[in-house]
């Protein structure tokens, strides 16, 4: 087993260029919120915005429309039961799923839009409710470059494993069945890419809040659309995510997923620099 370390982030996590403009550092979609849990969507699009996505609209509720747009005006914003739905697929590098989104019918069938429209050149993260409906209805794994981030209830679901038997080794053998990139998160969240798997030692108690999750999807969502490779960019992340959460929690009892969000940006510049 590897440690995600921030020599780790500092190989991917480099200066920008300065012959660049905002299509050269990602075109992210995040899909989610419906109208009981906006905040979760705005929470990603957030996190992928300070992370430095170069562009993030979100495909969500109209009922969000003010709060995002007062929240996070640098976000654009659609229906996400428009037909607009699909240009903005195509139109994306990385798209996020689930955050927020529910799991009702309207979901289910935002869900099977995404998964017949993504690319096999795109990266797809699939988040919260959308883990969820693909347990619950069988779902074909979509072709495209999958990151799935469940928590260990959503891990249960998609994998089969109970929670008492989410073992190291035994959450390899089902990751190895399921395409993609696992980050299976816990208190010692854990990545399984191909035959290696890397543990996250950063992180503690005082991200344990709502919207920590979807903080984490938008960042992994920035990194996979400004750094490459994809699997060295998502270790980078699920790390800078719960380091930036210790600084907070260095003077704050709780790192709220807003106070980490907050901090991105400043701790970027010196891990860019370092």
């Amino acid at each position: 087993m590897k440690q995600l370390t921030e020599q780790l982030a500092q190989a991917v996590v480099r200066p920008r260029q300065r012959n660049t403009y905002k299509g050269s550092f990602g075109k992210i979609l995040i899909v989610g919120g419906n109208a009981q849990f906006g905040g979760a969507a705005i929470m990603s699009a957030s996190a992928a915005v300070y992370a430095g996505a170069g562009l993030v609209s979100v495909a969500t509720d109209p009922v969000n429309r003010s709060a995002l747009h007062a929240r996070l005006p640098e976000a654009m914003i659609l229906d996400a039961a428009s037909s607009a739905l699909e240009t903005a697929i195509r139109q994306a590098t990385v798209i996020v799923v689930g955050p927020g989104l529910g799991t009702d019918n309207a979901a289910l069938a935002i869900l099977k839009r995404v998964f017949a429209a993504v690319e096999q050149t795109q990266a797809l993260i699939i988040d919260g409710s959308a883990i969820t409906l693909v347990a619950a209805h069988h779902l074909d794994y979509p072709n495209a470059q999958l990151i799935w981030t469940p928590h260990q209830v959503e891990w249960q679901r998609l994998s089969g494993l109970a929670l008492p038997d989410q073992t190291v080794t035994a959450s390899q053998q089902a990751a190895s069945s399921i395409p993609g990139i696992v980050v299976a998160k816990s208190s010692q969240t854990h990545v399984f890419v191909g035959d290696d798997v890397y543990e996250n030692m950063a992180g503690g108690p005082a991200m344990a809040t709502g919207g920590s999750g979807d903080t984490l999807t938008g960042i992994i969502a920035a990194f996979a659309g400004q750094f490459q490779p994809l699997k060295q960019a998502v270790l980078a992340a699920v790390f800078v995510h719960s380091h930036v959460a210790d600084i907070v929690a260095m003077n704050s009892y709780v790192a709220l997923p807003t106070m980490v969000i907050r901090e991105l940006p400043a701790y970027l510049k010196q891990l860019s620099e370092s």
